[in-house]
């Protein structure tokens, strides 16, 4: 099954991880164990590029992210805006450099995403992986204005803030609203067309970008409180929200999304990827409908398969999630719009026409 997966942290991977993404998950564990990497999601890593061909993947969106944070514990927080705003083009770098190893293919416009998902049909092995690019917190946009800069990068998506608090609001485990200069970059964005981003979202800070903001919204790896109840997830009315303003979610298979209770680093993963597919019929319950629900694996995002779930080792294992669908009674098109139908109509619509402003 094709799939487009709406949530990938590549760069983080190629630049801070410092990993060949064009080696096998097998190749880049194996380094890792001799390395004797101690890092949490180290030698547990799920994707490459060759892993992500052998899987399906025809698009996905791909981050910049360069958090701004104090203290720094991890390989990707970063201690002033100019230095979030380097790595984000540290981030591009990786991209275009894997785009002259003819390994990725940048989608602006909905002509390329047309063109591109023509190719991939006739051609899985040989065409590229498409991506359209996104920024996870906008630590990197020196000023609302810098957003315009990215634009012409190719940004097409953007999620105001990540963990903590950010200079334009409160993101998962804050309730800080937005800031001023949120307000502008808002404005901003709906002038270029950009769609935003609602994960990572405090829910002050949610609230507030849907009494602002007019444009295009989506929920790129989000799952619900019903399923996992804490404040990193959306609660039933912040679900119907995105489902009227007609977005998509995309289920994330972090377990930490997925298995109430679960805490990093020191709870097993009990849960597998009928967990996942309980978030799918979730969404769609709430909706009505199958029309706002795909993917967003987040999968390598900081952390490996010792926080996924159970049956998931590699990225390959989300095509496991069509046997688990079609034995729960979900029709072929059904599984079609979540594995890449409802992303593909969605971004059809929001991306431009033309690659300028």
């Amino acid at each position: 099954m094709m799939l487009f997966d709406a949530h990938l942290d590549l760069a983080l991977n190629g630049v801070d991880l410092n990993r060949d993404l064009r080696q096998t998950v097998d190749d880049i564990r194996a380094q890792e164990i001799t390395l004797e990497m101690t890092e949490l999601g180290r030698k547990t890593n799920t994707l490459s590029f060759p892993e992500l061909k052998a899987s399906g993947l025809a698009v996905c969106l791909t981050t910049m992210l360069a958090r701004l944070e104090q203290p720094i514990n991890h390989s990707f927080g970063w201690t002033s805006p100019q230095t979030c705003y380097a790595m984000a083009h540290a981030h591009l770098a990786y991209y275009r450099a894997m785009e002259r190893s003819g390994v990725m293919k940048l989608i602006r416009t909905k002509s390329e995403l047309a063109a591109h998902i023509r190719a991939y049909e006739t051609d899985p092995i040989g065409t590229p992986l498409g991506y359209i690019l996104t920024m996870e917190g906008a630590d990197p946009l020196l000023t609302p204005d810098t957003v315009f800069e990215f634009y012409d990068h190719g940004l097409r998506a953007l999620g105001l803030t990540h963990y903590g608090t950010n200079r334009y609001g409160g993101g998962t485990r804050s309730e800080v609203g937005l800031s001023l200069d949120a307000l502008q970059l808002l404005a901003n964005c709906d002038s270029l067309g950009i769609t935003i981003d609602m994960t990572h979202l405090s829910d002050v800070a949610f609230w507030q970008v849907a009494e602002h903001f007019g444009g295009r919204v989506h929920a790129s790896h989000q799952n619900a409180r019903g399923i996992c109840n804490w404040q990193r997830q959306f609660s039933d009315d912040q679900i119907r929200w995105i489902i009227e303003r007609d977005g998509v979610l995309g289920v994330s298979m972090d377990v930490i999304m997925l298995q109430e209770g679960y805490v990093r680093g020191v709870t097993p993963p009990k849960e597998s990827l009928e967990r996942a597919v309980d978030q799918i019929e979730y969404v769609r319950n709430l909706g009505g409908s199958m029309r706002h629900i795909g993917i967003g694996s987040d999968l390598d995002g900081g952390y490996g398969n010792e926080q996924t779930p159970i049956d998931l080792r590699r990225y390959r294992d989300l095509q496991k999630m069509v046997e688990i669908m079609q034995r729960r009674g979900f029709s072929d098109d059904d599984i079609q719009a979540v594995f890449y139908g409802n992303w593909l109509r969605f971004f059809g619509e929001v991306l431009p026409d033309t690659a300028s402003t």
